[in-house]
């Protein structure tokens, strides 16, 4: 299959799971009606964002497998005959939580689960109080509407991942994020250096970029959006502004054989010489 569709979810979120799940069930269900295949949720889509502050309390978000946040998105992608995407906080073990993404497919097989592997911290974003590194390393998954791989938030950020998914065989990236203000620089958005740093991973990998983020104000941060899906020369075929919405999106996958003709960095690599990246410093 040369032609997908890709689906992006972007929400306010409430501090009722329950609303969030429904919520979220109906917009899958729009962007499927749509013509989307392949279906991505925000990332933590059952809450919101509460790694704000510190607070054992907030551990209680964390969710198992069985949950119905995660189940009625199994049950829902076999029904609509789509891939999808549910990033959520998961319970592993007592006291063991990932920032994770389950996958299911269009038979509501569950494909995996990719954890997080970069933990932020910083004012408002105290994410090594709330998530275990992941363990999963950086799975892609075949599926029938094309390979995917998925980095989660502060993934994103780092070109490694993009080039391992790459190496491994994924034709389109998935970016499921919450990012937004900056409690220490209020007059600074990142939203452009986001769109940028992102789109830039097609390029240097002749990959599709497909980014979801959240909307809203929740507590003292405000998220913006800005949600796109970007081709393998890193332009960016549609975006979203912030508004909630959803943002489906066709790509011809036969474009990756063309960028990477033209642009020879797979080819050119030099791994004899890149022993210093392994180093902190």
């Amino acid at each position: 299959m040369s032609k997908v569709n890709i689906g992006l979810i972007q929400m306010t979120c409430d501090e009722r799971i329950e609303v969030n799940i429904e919520k979220s069930i109906a917009k899958v269900r729009e962007a499927a009606a749509q013509g989307a295949q392949i279906v991505c949720l925000q990332e933590l889509y059952h809450s919101q964002y509460f790694a704000q502050t510190v607070s054992v309390d907030n551990y209680q978000l964390a969710i198992p497998h069985d949950h119905r946040a995660i189940t009625s998105m199994q049950e829902l992608a076999k029904e609509l005959g789509i891939v999808l995407i549910v990033p959520f906080y998961e319970w592993a073990a007592k006291g063991v939580y990932f920032n994770s993404a389950a996958v299911f497919d269009e038979t509501g097989k569950h494909l995996g689960t990719t954890r997080k592997n970069h933990i932020p911290d910083g004012p408002q974003y105290h994410e090594k109080y709330y998530f275990t590194p992941g363990n999963t390393g950086y799975p892609v998954y075949h599926t029938k509407f094309g390979k995917i791989g998925i980095g989660i938030c502060w993934d994103e950020w780092f070109p490694e991942v993009a080039r391992i998914l790459t190496l491994k065989g994924a034709d389109i990236l998935f970016y499921p994020s919450a990012i937004g203000s900056e409690p220490d620089h209020p007059e600074l958005s990142t939203k452009a250096a986001w769109t940028k740093a992102i789109s830039s991973h097609g390029i240097h990998n002749g990959v599709f970029v497909a980014a979801v983020n959240r909307v809203g104000q929740e507590q003292e941060m405000s998220f913006y959006g800005g949600s796109f899906v970007s081709n393998p020369m890193g332009d960016i075929l549609q975006s979203m502004d912030e508004q909630e919405g959803i943002l489906v999106q066709d790509v011809n996958l036969e474009e990756i054989e063309f960028a990477r003709n033209l642009l020879q960095f797979l080819r050119d690599r030099r791994t004899d010489t890149y022993g210093p990246i392994l180093e902190k410093c």
